[in-house]
């Protein structure tokens, strides 16, 4: 079976958000699923987007779109888990933004997963991808600096 490889740009961390698993995230595995993966990443990350004055629904006039997405697993999280993620925003490359993430244990630092999601920002005239602003890329630079 080949699996997807994620390498975390550690350097490139913008944010980390706090949370603990919910009761509600849990599987019939009795381990943190999927789905609620998926709902604290976007969580994380647009709480990243807002400690960066950069909503998800206006990026400097552009809203942002998932064009896909990629979740590797490392570990196991339970109710009532306190976990960390850390979103990461390498410099961007044309229309896209890649953002990844890692979620892990607060107090232990293991692993539980890896995700890559590429944003893209649309032009609303077009309906059709734009470039990242130049405002946007500022602020992520500044985020990765600081």
């Amino acid at each position: 079976m080949e699996r997807v490889k994620l390498d975390f740009p550690a350097e490139a961390v913008i944010h980390r958000h706090a949370l603990t698993v919910r009761v509600t995230d849990i599987n019939y595995g009795r381990h943190l699923g999927h789905d609620a993966v998926v709902s604290l990443l976007h969580e994380a990350r647009i709480q990243a987007f807002a400690a960066l004055d950069l909503p998800e629904w206006d990026m400097h006039g552009h809203p942002s779109v998932v064009a896909d997405l990629a979740v590797t697993y490392q570990s196991e999280a339970r109710w009532p888990d306190a976990l960390i993620i850390a979103t990461a925003v390498p410099e961007p490359q044309g229309k896209a933004l890649t953002v990844y993430q890692r979620i892990y244990q607060a107090e232990s630092q293991q692993v539980v997963a890896t995700a890559r999601v590429n944003q893209l920002l649309i032009d609303l005239a077009t309906g059709r991808p734009a470039e990242v602003p130049e405002q946007v890329k500022q602020a992520l630079a500044h985020a990765r600096s600081g």
